[in-house]
């Protein structure tokens, strides 16, 4: 389950299904797995795989350790904290911009 959202991007997709920052074509998508996260209290559930790999999960390094990240579509992701079956701090952003 969600329990927390961070910025204006995952709250806009959450609530409006759209959002000025990021491309239309990824609405769906974003919405889609936030959708899959608020239904689940598992990370396996995240884990589908395909070629190439449908959603790319991984725990992310260095200052951000704490985070996991799902691939809406490179370079936007839905980062995350997951702990106790709860998905929290859940924001969608570029963190790949330098």
């Amino acid at each position: 389950m969600i329990t927390s959202l961070e910025g204006k991007v995952a709250n806009d997709i959450w609530t409006t299904n759209k959002s000025k920052t990021l491309p239309k074509e990824f609405w769906i998508r974003a919405k889609a797995l936030m959708t899959i996260m608020h239904s689940t209290s598992t990370l396996d559930d995240l884990k589908i795989k395909g070629e190439p790999p449908i959603i790319r999960l991984h725990k992310l390094k260095g200052n951000r350790k704490e985070y996991w990240s799902i691939t809406i579509r490179l370079p936007w992701c839905i980062t995350f904290k997951f702990k106790n079956g709860e998905f929290s701090e859940v924001k969608i952003e570029n963190y790949h911009r330098g």
